[in-house]
């Protein structure tokens, strides 16, 4: 026997290793009739955002998956994905915060190195206060691991395409829309291969790629999940999130940027506002607050804007609504009343002073909740924000989407690994019991947290104030919160 031919047989072997029993006859009837066998893929994934492109390369840096043939479809060009470059000076306002867990999964399959850790920012202290009572608050520290890591979506985009180009060959269609979903072909003919259960995705091309597994990573508005027939429960919260790139004032402390970054939050009524350290002095704003006060704050031109953001943490919530109404002469507001409160600069309790904002950074989105019933159907799965919204306050949203897909990689592995098929929902339930109950509780302590701080009810306000020292104080309750928080289970 020659090798060839040897190796010929190897292949036929696994491919019927893998394939499901039913299926490996009429694989067969197809091979004299090139023209007429579909294009089955193993996996296609709808969403080339860092959920869908972790998702590949994952299983194309497995051993166990690396030779499943796998299809991304992404509505956007991912040349400029690719191409991302901003100068040292700038910074996406599309900004994560990564827990230890998520960068650890994005070390293992080799992404994380190909990351720019220029500009990336760990911070090591975080710091969390009430809005209406300034004394109750709670504060964090962590040497190692840190307690999360600050990553620019494009910097992580760029890397996980650049990382998936060194692996096997994927089927990547770029600036492709799906212009359905649809049940596969039945069976016409004792020779035909019933496809019914698969699901058919014709793009905007008028190319069909049909799936074993059909992967949903294509955001709140679904398709994916519109096909699958999965229903969502959650409301919007009538807030929106206001994100921006700020430069801060020098640090007056001589430690290095590493070891003096700190992120803050101060619960306000009509939402939390948070400053997450960049590198070099600079840090990316999440203000979360009723939609006319986030448009009223994006028109104000930029020193008042940060006159603004500079009085969310120091004013008292009355200072606060009286400045938001105001349509000029900020910093003269927040100077006097700085002054007539005697505000006091200490970086260890509050950010230090904003004084610019990057050009065109400033944009806000609305925030909701939202679940779906299952993650899964037959021959479906659902990741990341397809799957859950969560509100920016505790900064799980993209952590929360790459624990689905580390989970929903595990079960294709244990399913190849098994000789099952990857889209039965019988091995996919492993997923959607893992991830579900686990984001569920995510979803509802984030939920709970800002409807008890947008209380301002005294009895509440004196309740919850009184808890936050408490928990303060103790070192195992602060201890489990960051541990949870940071996807670190023990």
């Amino acid at each position: 026997m020659t090798s060839s031919r040897a190796s010929l047989l190897a292949s036929q072997a696994y491919q019927n290793l893998r394939s499901p029993r039913w299926l490996r006859y009429t694989a067969r009837a197809y091979a004299s009739s090139a023209r007429q066998r579909p294009d089955i893929y193993d996996v296609v994934c709808v969403g080339g955002g860092p959920a869908g492109l972790t998702l590949l390369t994952a299983l194309r840096s497995s051993p166990s998956t690396a030779n499943l043939k796998l299809a991304l479809v992404e509505s956007q060009d991912l040349h400029l994905a690719r191409t991302w470059h901003l100068p040292p000076d700038q910074f996406s306002n599309r900004a994560s915060s990564l827990t230890p867990s998520s960068v650890s999964f994005l070390s293992q399959i080799g992404v994380w190195p190909l990351v720019d850790t220029s500009r990336v920012q760990p911070y090591h202290h975080m710091r969390v206060w009430d809005g209406l009572d300034s004394s109750s608050a709670i504060s964090f520290s962590s040497s190692s691991p840190c307690i999360a890591t600050m990553t620019e979506n494009p910097n992580l985009q760029r890397a996980l395409l650049q990382r998936l180009g060194e692996l096997p060959a994927c089927s990547i269609f770029g600036s492709a829309k799906v212009a359905s979903i649809e049940a596969g072909p039945s069976e016409s003919s004792r020779e035909s291969l019933d496809l019914s259960s698969y699901p058919s995705v014709t793009l905007s091309s008028g190319e069909k790629l049909l799936a074993r597994l059909l992967v949903g990573a294509d955001g709140l508005n679904s398709p994916v999940r519109t096909f699958a027939g999965i229903p969502t429960r959650g409301w919007d919260y009538g807030r929106h999130g206001v994100v921006g790139t700020l430069k801060l004032a020098p640090s007056k402390f001589s430690r290095g940027p590493s070891d003096m970054a700190i992120a803050y939050q101060r619960f306000l009524p009509s939402g939390p506002i948070a400053l997450l350290a960049l590198p070099d002095d600079y840090a990316t704003l999440v203000w979360s607050t009723t939609p006319e006060k986030a448009a009223k704050l994006k028109t104000l031109e930029g020193e008042d804007l940060v006159a603004m953001v500079n009085a969310a943490f120091r004013l008292s919530n009355v200072d606060l609504e009286y400045m938001s109404v105001l349509d000029t002469g900020h910093i003269e507001e927040l100077n006097w009343r700085s002054n007539v409160t005697g505000v006091e600069e200490d970086e260890a309790r509050i950010p230090r002073k904003a004084i610019g904002v990057q050009a065109g950074s400033i944009a806000s989105f609305p925030l909701r909740y939202r679940q779906a019933d299952s993650y899964i159907s037959s021959r479906i799965a659902l990741v990341g924000d397809a799957a859950h919204s969560v509100h920016p306050l505790a900064g799980q949203g993209l952590n929360m989407g790459l624990s689905d897909v580390q989970s929903l990689v595990k079960t294709i592995q244990y399913t190849v690994e098994h000789g099952g098929d990857v889209g039965d929902e019988m091995y996919l339930e492993r997923y959607n019991g893992e991830t579900w109950m686990q984001n569920n509780r995510m979803l509802g302590v984030t939920d709970k947290l800002h409807k008890l701080y947008a209380a301002e009810w005294g009895p509440l306000v004196g309740i919850r104030s009184l808890g936050l020292k408490m928990v303060d104080k103790i070192g195992p309750a602060k201890g489990w919160l960051m541990k949870q928080a940071g996807g670190i289970v023990t």
